[in-house]
C-alpha cells in the first residue's frame, strides 16, 4: 500500500500545549485536503478528515491538534465491538476544551463501518474535544454524533487498543495518544 501521507505536508504545531480555549479559531485553508496522523502507544493511525462535509468539526479537531491539545491524552473508554473514545484531558470522560459547538450531519456520512471518526457528546450541540473511532458499523449513532473522518491506515492499531470500561475498577492501564500531526495537501 502506498504511503497514505504521500503528497501531504505536516503543519507545524504550537510550541507548547494548551488545553483551554474560549472557542476554536479558524485554521482550515480553503481548497486543501487534511489528514491526521494519530500516534498512539500502540502505533499509528492515519485518518482522512472530511473538511468539505464537516468543516466546523474538522476545523475544531485540527485547531486542537495544532495546539497539541491531544498530546498525552488517554483512550478513556474503549468498548469491544463498539468504539475507542478519547480527547478528554482529564481522562474521566467529562473534560473538554472550555467551549462547545453544534452538530454537523452531512448526507452520505454515517457510522457505517470500522474506523469512522466521530464526535462524542452529551447531547445535541455539546461537541468539544472528545471523539471516538468505531470498531464496527454503529448506525444507531447517525444523526446524533458528527462524523468527520475515517481511518485509512492503521486499522490493526485500532484493533490493538486496550479495552477500557470506565464503569469497572481495576482494569488495565489505558493506551495514550502521544501526538496528533496534521498534514495538508
Amino acid at each position: 500500500m502506498p504511503d497514505p501521507l504521500s503528497g501531504f505536508a505536516p503543519i507545524t504545531p504550537a510550541e507548547s500545549r494548551t488545553t483551554t480555549f474560549p472557542a476554536a479559531k479558524d485554521v482550515l485553508e480553503s481548497g486543501k485536503d487534511y489528514r491526521a496522523e494519530i500516534v498512539t502507544s500502540r502505533g499509528r493511525l492515519v485518518v482522512d478528515l472530511f473538511q468539505d462535509e464537516a468543516p466546523k468539526t474538522v476545523n475544531n479537531f485540527v485547531f486542537l491538534a495544532l495546539q497539541r491539545y491531544y498530546d498525552g491524552i488517554v483512550f478513556h473508554r474503549v468498548l469491544e465491538d463498539f468504539m475507542a473514545q478519547t480527547g478528554d484531558p482529564t481522562g474521566t470522560g467529562t473534560g473538554g476544551p472550555g467551549y462547545k459547538f453544534g452538530d454537523e450531519f452531512a448526507a452520505g456520512l454515517g457510522h457505517d463501518a470500522k474506523g469512522v471518526l466521530s464526535m462524542a457528546n452529551a447531547g445535541p450541540g455539546t461537541n468539544g474535544s472528545q471523539f471516538f473511532i468505531t470498531f464496527t458499523a454503529t448506525p444507531w449513532l447517525d444523526g446524533k454524533h458528527s462524523v468527520f473522518g475515517r481511518v485509512i491506515d492503521g486499522l490493526e492499531v485500532l484493533d490493538a487498543i486496550t479495552r477500557v470500561d470506565p464503569g469497572k475498577r481495576g482494569g488495565p492501564a489505558p493506551d495514550v495518544i502521544e501526538r496528533v500531526v496534521i498534514h495538508a495537501a
